[in-house]
């Protein structure tokens, strides 16, 4: 029976696919070049089809690429329905009817969730709306935060000193422009990689001129008589006038349509097995639907089968081909998901790039190079093994420590290496802040063990 259902789908059955973004566009290829024959639905709340976001912080906010040359390639006709412009509202998992704004529903037989993330907003909505208030997600925030630096500002302000916010710096200072950071953590990008490595981004960002100030909050923007913001009030009771505000507090998951559908969805995302099987709220993996992307939490083996969330080119494209391929496949064929996290930045003409896990870590060791010369190998180890490793400048020795991840290889490193320095023989802690705050923008989010968590706090069992 389950071999003709299956036979049936592949044939004439109905997939929907709900994000019509990178993720959605391979899976949608994939279905196809694996010999899904049926009705196959993309919809997607944005009126545009799938295009890249890396550039969008980068080439785009420099002029080197217009936010409407952005589109993602296709690599194959997908011959399906466009439904864009017009966002998902709600999920009928008994009678397998996707909900829309404008009131129409599309049935399936299989669905593929990957809503993706959206920019998380300035919690004041009267003083988000002020005239200048950016944030930076969409190809549309791009084209309005490029006209805004385009127009020669007397200074940016940037709250939030994770990747996106220093790329958002980096650009402003090549640009010649003023801009002030302002991070309620020690430094930039401690969230993502502690705090040792923070204390290099952070004197990256000085060097370049970014007017950088740590352990303070933003209590207040303020605008003038006409709605523009004309100034950022802050915890330490200093004003800063800017006329461009740019609110970089991390992305929030697209999770809301489904309240109330059954599914184990919540504001850390949606849980799902290693087969990108969607989890209920009470745990158990449903059979039609399946999550993909930066929406999803998955168990990793290489990581204590705790829950992982994110947010990656190259892991939504690849959790994309896995989940597809184990939709139209019978239960023998299926495979995991197990790619190696990975993530990679620019700015202040500095590569960026790691490896693993590095909020999991405790330790860190630099293997290679020197933080002083802004081209090192930082190696971050956990209960004894390597678990991550990040590298400025000196992205070739990332695949091998992605190897030494896969195979547990132990911490501290004790192997000698390629232009490893005497005082970096010992490991050192790695200063991670604490990660039940929410704000801090990790690319990579450890979540737990539980399918059906659906707390926005997180407390992790190690602190």
């Amino acid at each position: 029976m389950a071999a003709d259902y299956m036979d049936w789908l592949r044939r004439e059955g109905r997939i929907v696919i709900v994000g019509a973004s990178l993720a959605g566009l391979r899976a949608a290829e994939t279905l196809r070049a694996e010999g899904f024959a049926g009705e196959l639905t993309l919809i997607g709340d944005e009126p545009y089809e799938p295009y890249d976001r890396p550039p969008l912080s980068k080439s785009v906010l420099l002029g080197m690429a217009s936010p409407h040359r952005t589109e993602l390639p296709h690599r194959l006709d997908i011959d399906a329905k466009w439904r864009l412009g017009v966002p998902a509202t709600g999920l009928d998992l008994t009678a397998k009817r996707v909900k829309l704004a404008d009131g129409d529903e599309v049935q399936y037989d299989r669905l593929l969730i990957a809503t993706g993330v959206r920019a998380r907003p300035w919690p004041k909505e009267d003083e988000a709306r002020l005239t200048g208030v950016c944030v930076l997600r969409t190809r549309d925030d791009a084209a309005d935060l490029y006209q805004r630096l385009k127009a020669g500002p007397r200074r940016v302000f940037v709250i939030g000193a994770g990747f996106a916010g220093s790329e958002i710096a980096s650009a402003c200072r090549e640009m010649g422009i003023p801009v002030t950071v302002a991070e309620r953590a020690g430094a930039p990008l401690v969230g993502a990689l502690g705090g040792v490595i923070g204390a290099v981004a952070a004197d990256l960002q000085t060097e370049h001129g970014v007017d950088l100030r740590t352990h303070v909050t933003v209590t207040s923007l303020e605008g003038d008589s006409v709605g523009r913001v004309r100034a950022v009030h802050l915890s330490d009771e200093s004003v800063v006038e800017a006329d461009v505000v740019v609110v970089s507090l991390g992305s929030q998951r697209n999770t809301e349509w489904l309240t109330g559908s059954g599914l184990g969805a919540g504001p850390r995302g949606i849980a799902c097995d290693a087969g990108c099987r969607a989890f209920d709220f009470r745990g158990i993996v449903t059979d039609d639907v399946f999550v993909a992307g930066d929406v999803a939490r998955s168990p990793h083996a290489l990581f204590g089968y705790q829950f992982l969330s994110l947010e990656h080119w190259g892991n939504a494209v690849a959790q994309a081909e896995t989940a597809a391929h184990n939709m139209i496949c019978r239960g023998a064929d299926r495979r995991p998901h197990l790619w190696m996290p990975a993530f990679w930045s620019s700015m202040f003409g500095v590569n960026i790039k790691s490896v693993g896990v590095p909020p999991m870590g405790d330790q860190l060791m630099i293997t290679q190079g020197s933080p002083a010369e802004r081209r090192f190998v930082g190696v971050y180890g956990y209960q004894g093994r390597v678990i991550a490793a990040v590298s400025f400048d000196n992205t070739r020795w990332l695949e091998f420590y992605a190897r030494q991840i896969e195979r547990g290889a132990p911490f501290p490193v004790e192997y000698p290496t390629v232009d490893r320095r005497p005082e970096n023989r010992q490991p050192v802690a790695a200063d991670f802040p604490d990660p039940s705050l929410p704000t801090h923008g990790p690319t990579v989010t450890l979540s737990g063990y539980s399918p059906a968590d659906q707390q926005l706090v997180f407390h992790p069992a190690r602190h």
